[in-house]
């Protein structure tokens, strides 16, 4: 037998072997998945998966996410803002408002006169940024502490007369509002709010695979040089092949995957993943 014969011969038998994959779904009662994954960049050509592992689940990976972030609940905005050590005018004011930022550039537009005088943090905010004879005729008080206790009467007439004319003073001067949040940093919750939420989706991502592998996985495959994998001896039913939230990249692009494919019995379902049927990573993350 020549080589060139033997070769032949040996095509023919991988291809029988081939063959007989294919159809032994049939064979068993069983189903199975012929997978190929393939990436197009921007202005190119498609290209192959290689070597990425796919997981073929019983229950989307979406659903899997939602089903673990329920068990990992975030305390809602208002108790979050009831936990925070400040005084009670200003969880009242915050609640009532949708700025969490307290040292936004913007947050002179959103205060007004009443706010700065009804809360603390506030006023003294506003009496820091306007400290040091900067601004020239600022009103300034004239009770004393001391008066508090001893002349109580006194005390209370000069306080509130103070901040009567503080009042009329920004009501007259709006601009002096300006570069009052430089002065919140010390009172300001944001970036415990984002580090709350930063955590939450950490936790999240590292749970959710485990969890999707413990309770939901029927099967996984590792695509070749190709992109192709092929997975078999599974049941009949509904099935979603998934990432499970690690994207795969080519060039520009970084996708994602959970395609739901529903399999027959006996049968081999063709199923090419793509950019059409991918989520785009990067618009997932902030």
């Amino acid at each position: 037998m020549t080589h060139m014969q033997l070769s032949s011969r040996l095509f023919l038998l991988a291809g029988a072997l081939l063959t007989v994959a294919k159809i032994a779904p049939a064979q068993s009662g069983t189903a199975a998945i012929d997978l190929t994954a393939r990436i197009t960049p921007t202005s190119a050509r498609p290209e192959p998966v290689r070597q990425f592992t796919f997981y073929v689940l019983t229950k989307s990976y979406t659903d899997i996410i939602k089903e673990v972030e329920a068990q990992d609940v975030l305390p809602t905005r208002d108790e979050f803002i009831d936990k925070l050590t400040v005084s009670p005018e200003l969880k009242k004011w915050m609640k009532a408002h949708t700025v969490m930022d307290l040292t936004a550039p913007e947050l002179d537009k959103v205060l007004t006169p009443d706010d700065i005088m009804q809360v603390p943090e506030f006023l003294d905010a506003y009496q820091r940024a306007n400290s040091g004879g900067v601004t020239m005729g600022l009103p300034k008080p004239k009770y004393r502490e001391a008066d508090k206790t001893a002349n109580p009467e006194k005390y209370q007439k000069q306080h509130d007369e103070f901040l009567t004319s503080t009042k009329k003073f920004i009501e007259a001067h709006p601009a002096t509002v300006q570069g009052i949040e430089l002065e919140l940093a010390g009172v300001n919750p944001n970036m415990q709010w984002e580090k709350l939420h930063a955590d939450h989706k950490k936790r999240i991502t590292q749970t959710a695979p485990d969890t999707a592998q413990v309770k939901y996985l029927a099967a996984k495959a590792d695509t070749d040089l190709e992109g192709h994998a092929f997975v078999s001896g599974l049941a009949p039913g509904k099935y979603w092949v998934s990432s499970l939230g690690m994207d795969a990249a080519s060039g520009d692009r970084r996708l994602l995957w959970d395609v739901a494919i529903t399999l027959e019995a006996g049968q081999t379902a063709r199923l090419d993943l793509s950019n059409v049927n991918a989520t785009d990573a990067r618009a997932l993350r902030p």
